[in-house]
């Protein structure tokens, strides 16, 4: 686990990209979710939805593991 604030600034450095991408895409499936909507349209909107899950549970990860990092370093677990 890293220990010196250089890696932990990386991981919460991490944490932050990876929400940002995050928060892109949902402004992404929300924009698909505000336009007239044709069959491909739809296909885009179902699409850009699976990939603001994935890109989620990225960031989640991310969150997790910088969580933990922080809670072994300041409570010793």
């Amino acid at each position: 686990m890293p220990e010196n604030s250089a890696e932990l600034d990386q991981m919460q450095s991490s944490y932050k990209t990876a929400v940002e991408q995050w928060i892109a895409a949902i402004k992404q499936e929300e924009a698909l979710a505000s336009i007239n909507h044709t069959i491909a349209e739809v296909d885009r909107w179902e699409q850009a939805h699976f990939k603001e899950e994935e890109i989620r549970n990225q960031a989640k990860a991310a969150k997790l593991r910088y969580e933990n990092v922080l809670r072994k370093q300041f409570f010793g677990f």
